[in-house]
């Protein structure tokens, strides 16, 4: 019944192939607009993305605070940056990914980089993120957000922006939280817990079953002035605070998690008839995290085991650009630099003796240079890029040997006008990446798992695709095969150097389409395939499936527009049988799922919007986040990892008010 539910979905999609046309965008990248005004539910980025672009898929860890992986791609092999700044997480286990550093409601637009196509940030090695917020303008207006839903989810979110042709300011604060979600048995996240038949020691504690899911608050600060005729000084702050996250199949919760970016950048245009601009920014970001088990069972049950996992990370970076103007080509020229420190240490809650380092105050300096060509030559798009990084890593504490890694990066993609609605685009990529202080330098119960002598990835990649669009089409179809040299894979169950470097491949292809039926009702659809093999299993073992590779997932949505800026939306997401896995390295099968949503955007007047829906309309029980070893993650009843499960029937309301 499900295979023919997804056989049925991608025929009607293919069908549609012959009338239709995408936005700008080529080979290498998707682009989400409007993030703020269409991130209703939550302000999670991840969930934002993984409804909406095929390529990306979503690791559930919490009711907030969830990870992204891009073709299967996580952590370190995948870049992410926020108005060109880079941020890493504290957490080990990922209880702080990069994107929630940053809410959605602050959020202007997202790049989507699909393979090893951006020569200017460190480590894209298959993918990346490229965060846009919102800028201030020199309008004087303002917006007020107000969200409830299920499981006594509240919202207050408030941005105001003005100024003239010398200054202009943008200030906005976001409070949200949420108590536990239940999935569609009706289980809270505590209930999962039990219901896994985990060891008693990882259950909550009486008093702390039902306490609230998370608390997050942001506030982000921007101010633009103009020092002389096309220069401008652009200062930027943001603050995050999360407090109380529940990680219910991690054996730890985060107590807080307290973030801060800022960025200072001087922005010169058309400086001369070929110089069209130069940019040059520092960013300097900092996150405190606390992760601990002191409202588990285990903390109460033995004192020794009330303890908490205190994790820092500090990053910061300077960049400098410039653009040129030779004929009709452009010429983008630059150098980077960035130092991350990261560290931990374990310590008891009770007697408040330091037990010991997790990461032994890791340190990772990279220098780089880097260039992209861009011309049009009649009907084909030329595009080149190159990037040479000189990467150290080392142990700032000496307990273990230092790293020194060279690469040279360098892309080229092509985009050829059959027709004005017919193009095919096609790129060739080869990038690089650096092993992280967890992957060298972690330590458990006293013993290193990390593995010192770890050599850098890289990936080798070759994308093709065609496009098609016209006023009632718009179609797009991309694949990619990915050649990876020295993967980092860790071994489940290994008690030291868990880390190893593996020869693998990753394949796979995205589709999406918009079909306007008339002009009030349209469909939008979109399809997602990857598939990973190891060249060789890990010693002792016998599985070559690749880790992190979800099955055939797809979305389709039914649109109807009744009055300008007033939507009715039907939505079915839906994904196949998870049964290709890597069992011996933590991963299990998850079933097929599918679920419907609905959601009512009303423009009441220009003023005020009002937003109703309701996701998982079946209260539908899935999971959709599959358990590798990766992660430090609950064992079950079984010996299975604990999974978790997504939430179930979901009301939500949206009160927008600008001005």
């Amino acid at each position: 019944m499900k295979r023919t539910l997804f056989l049925s979905l991608f025929t009607a999609l293919t069908l549609m192939a012959n009338d239709i046309t995408l936005d700008k965008i080529d080979v290498s990248s998707t682009v989400l607009n409007d993030v703020a005004q269409n991130a209703k539910t939550s302000a999670d980025v991840a969930q934002a993305l993984s409804t909406t672009i095929p390529s990306v898929d979503m690791s559930r860890r919490s009711g907030i605070a969830n990870d992204v992986f891009i073709r299967g791609q996580k952590r370190d092999n995948i870049s992410i940056t926020t108005d060109g700044t880079k941020i890493y997480g504290a957490c080990p286990n990922r209880m702080d990914p990069p994107v929630s550093h940053i809410l959605a409601n602050q959020i202007d637009s997202i790049e989507v980089v699909e393979g090893p196509y951006d020569v200017e940030n460190m480590g894209t090695l298959s993918g990346g993120l490229k965060i846009n917020t919102k800028q201030p303008s020199k309008q004087e207006k303002g917006q007020l957000n107000l969200g409830f839903g299920a499981f006594n989810y509240k919202k207050f979110g408030a941005s105001a922006q003005g100024g003239n042709e010398h200054i202009r300011a943008l200030i906005s604060v976001v409070d949200e939280s949420s108590d536990q979600y239940k999935d569609g048995n009706g289980d809270t996240l505590a209930q999962q817990i039990v219901n896994s038949n985990a060891p008693a020691g990882n259950h909550y504690q009486t008093r702390y079953e039902n306490m609230q899911a998370y608390s997050k608050k942001s506030a982000m600060a921007k101010l633009h002035i103009t020092t002389f005729t096309n220069q401008e000084l652009r200062l930027s702050v943001t603050a995050n605070r999360s407090d109380n996250v529940l990680y219910p199949n991690s054996p730890m919760d985060a107590v807080y998690d307290d973030s801060n970016i800022y960025t200072v950048a001087y922005n010169i245009d058309n400086l001369s008839s070929t110089t069209k601009n130069i940019n040059l920014q520092y960013y300097y970001s900092d996150v405190d995290h606390p992760m601990s088990t002191q409202y588990r069972k285990g903390a109460q049950m033995n004192p020794t085991k009330n303890k908490t996992n205190h994790m820092w990370s500090k990053t910061q970076g300077l960049k400098l650009k410039s653009t040129h103007s030779i004929g009709d080509a452009t010429l983008l020229l630059g150098i980077d630099g960035s130092k991350r420190e990261w560290r931990g240490q374990y310590q008891n809650n009770v007697t408040g003796m330091i037990m010991g380092e997790s990461i032994s105050n890791a340190v990772t300096k990279n220098s780089a240079m880097f260039a992209k060509f861009d011309e049009d030559f009649s009907k084909l798009h030329l595009a080149i890029g190159a990037r040479y990084d000189h990467t150290t890593v080392k142990d700032n504490d000496a307990n273990h040997q230092s790293n020194t890694y060279n690469a040279l990066s360098a892309n080229v993609m092509t985009t050829y006008h059959l027709s004005k609605t017919n193009k095919l685009f096609a790129g060739l990529g080869h990038a690089a990446r650096v092993p992280d202080g967890r992957e060298l330098y972690f330590k458990q119960s006293g013993a290193t798992i990390g593995t010192p002598n770890l050599k850098q990835t890289k990936n080798t990649e070759f994308d093709l695709g065609y496009e098609f669009g016209n006023d009632s089409l718009e179609f797009k179809i991309k694949g990619f095969y990915s050649m990876l040299t020295d993967y980092i894979y860790i071994k489940k169950g290994a008690t030291s150097n868990a880390f190893y470097n593996i020869d693998a491949t990753v394949y796979g292809g995205e589709l999406s389409a918009s079909y306007y039926l008339t002009d009030d009702i349209s469909l939008d659809g979109g399809l997602s395939y990857k598939r990973g093999k190891k060249k060789h299993p890990l010693s002792g073992q016998t599985n070559t499936n690749l880790a992190d590779m979800a099955p055939l997932r797809g979305n389709l949505a039914l649109n109807y527009e009744y009055q300008n800026n007033s939507t009715l939306t039907l939505e079915m997401q839906a994904s196949d049988r998870w049964d290709t896995i890597d069992d011996e390295n933590g991963e299990q099968v998850l079933a097929g799922w599918a679920i419907a949503n609905i959601k009512l955007k009303h423009a009441v007047n220009k003023q005020f919007d009002l937003t109703l829906g309701m996701n998982n309309i079946f209260n539908t029980t899935y999971a959709q986040s599959n358990t590798y070893a990766d992660l430090t993650l609950v064992t079950a009843g079984g010996g299975d990892v604990m999974l978790l499960n997504e939430p179930g029937r979901y009301f939500y309301t949206n009160l927008d008010f600008k001005f």
